[in-house]
């Protein structure tokens, strides 16, 4: 392959809510923790064990808007992005690193407002079409599957 590829795609929980900050020229940038869960056994001790991993997420302009508006701390959200590292001279002089996700996609899975409204509409980010959702039918009996697995 002679390409490169810097794509990421995480399903996560908001740690804080979305922190917007506009420029002039109207443009604007919006930044939020997510957390990523892993979930498994210690063999020796069984012991269920958790690990979370944080993620440093900016989304900008209508995408930053829309997550200000919509998302709150401990929503669920469904993101695709590429990793950029950046750095930074911090007030003491010393030179400051960070690493974070830039959303291109995302999708909302659940958030607050739209359980407390019992709407359980999904949003997407302006540049993104979501893909139509299949309409099943609850009355149609499901077919006889006889495929082996």
């Amino acid at each position: 392959m002679n390409g490169t590829l810097n794509k990421v795609m995480l399903i996560g929980h908001l740690g804080d809510d979305v922190k917007i900050h506009y420029f002039e020229g109207g443009n604007c940038i919006g930044r939020f923790p997510l957390a990523t869960n892993e979930i498994y056994i210690n063999k020796q001790t069984n012991e269920k064990i958790t690990s979370t991993e944080w993620h440093n997420l900016v989304v900008r302009n209508k995408a930053a808007e829309i997550c200000e508006k919509y998302l709150s701390k401990g929503d669920k959200i469904y993101v695709e992005g590429r990793i950029k590292s950046r750095q930074w001279q911090g007030e003491d002089g010393t030179t400051k690193y960070t690493t974070e996700i830039q959303v291109t996609e995302f999708t909302f899975l659940t958030t607050k407002k739209e359980l407390d409204n019992n709407n359980k509409q999904s949003f997407t980010s302006p540049t993104v079409s979501e893909p139509a959702k299949p309409n099943y039918d609850v009355n149609v009996p499901a077919p006889d599957d006889d495929l082996p697995f």
